[in-house]
């Protein structure tokens, strides 16, 4: 199976779950890794499987996989198996106002898997969240693992 894992990242703790990804694809399948801003259109010909994530920034995806997602044609995605993720904060341990914003904007994972949709992908999975303990990271103890055991669920 043909597999592309695309991120964006600002302090690496993202690119380190998408790594992490791939790692629970291989060996059995064909992946590729790489930056959201620095996919080329050649990069998604023939692909099964593409799965896509991004840091939480603003209870939002950041910028740069905003544009990926915005620009792809629509119908783009036919036939191809979708799935997100983000790295983000654990909100059982943050201020009031933030476990409460948190609740009414949720995080970056479910609208990344809803565009992805919306291009013409079939979800693969339930999209994941990746816990960062500070706003540079690192991530938490474990979370790597639960990346590449996520990813396993998805083929």
């Amino acid at each position: 199976m043909k597999i592309v894992v695309l991120f964006d990242s600002y302090f690496g703790n993202t690119q380190k779950i998408a790594e992490a990804v791939a790692g629970g694809f291989a060996p059995h399948h064909s992946v590729e890794v790489a930056r959201v801003s620095e996919c080329k259109p050649e990069q998604l010909r023939g692909v099964e499987l593409l799965v896509v994530g991004s840091p939480t920034r603003a209870f939002s995806a950041s910028e740069a996989t905003k544009g990926f997602l915005k620009g792809l044609p629509a119908g783009a995605l036919r036939g191809v198996k979708v799935s997100a993720f983000d790295t983000r904060m654990d909100v059982s341990k943050a201020p009031g106002i933030l476990r409460f914003l948190a609740g009414i904007f949720g995080f970056a994972a479910a609208p990344i898997a809803a565009r992805l949709k919306q291009k013409g992908g079939a979800p693969a999975g339930e999209p994941a969240g990746f816990i960062v303990k500070d706003t540079e990271g690192p991530l938490e103890d474990g979370e790597l693992d639960r990346a590449a055991a996520w990813a396993k669920t998805l083929v």
